[in-house]
């Protein structure tokens, strides 16, 4: 499973021009699921992702999480994630999971990020063409892969 986590002021999931997802100050997730993931990759990313101290403390550290400032959190499915561009110039997404299951772990994964007590949890549509606009605070990108191949 692999993220790309940006810390934003803002950041909003449109699909046919209906706003379906919105978040003020927190974190965007791009959350793509590999064919080999399980409940682990899940359980492991949503611990990662919610403890993530990359928020400013009063010293203007990184050194608060998602769940310390109460934070809100916009998940959004994004298989590209797992597009293998090393031979040729057109990805190559075999190393995906199967939308079906793809689609079991990413509400999971929602699942388990509502259940830590976040103050909201918004997503946008799995399998749906989505418009991402965000405004990234910092900037602050973080990649994430729960086999910690980066």
């Amino acid at each position: 499973m692999r993220a790309v986590v940006q810390r934003v002021s803002e950041a909003k999931v449109t699909v046919n021009d209906e706003i379906v997802g919105s978040i003020k100050k927190g974190l965007l997730v791009l959350l793509g699921v590999g064919n080999e993931d399980s409940e682990s990759d899940v359980k492991y990313l949503s611990d990662k992702i919610s403890n993530l101290r990359i928020f400013e403390d009063e010293n203007e550290k990184m050194n608060l999480s998602l769940i310390d400032i109460k934070g809100e959190l916009l998940i959004v499915s994004q298989f590209t994630l797992f597009g293998d561009v090393r031979k040729g110039k057109r990805p190559n997404f075999t190393n995906a999971a199967h939308p079906k299951m793809a689609e079991e772990l990413y509400l999971d994964f929602i699942e388990k990020c509502k259940n830590l007590g976040l103050n909201k949890v918004d997503t946008g549509i799995f399998g749906a063409n989505m418009d991402v606009s965000l405004v990234n605070d910092g900037p602050v990108t973080i990649l994430l892969d729960s086999n910690k191949g980066f």
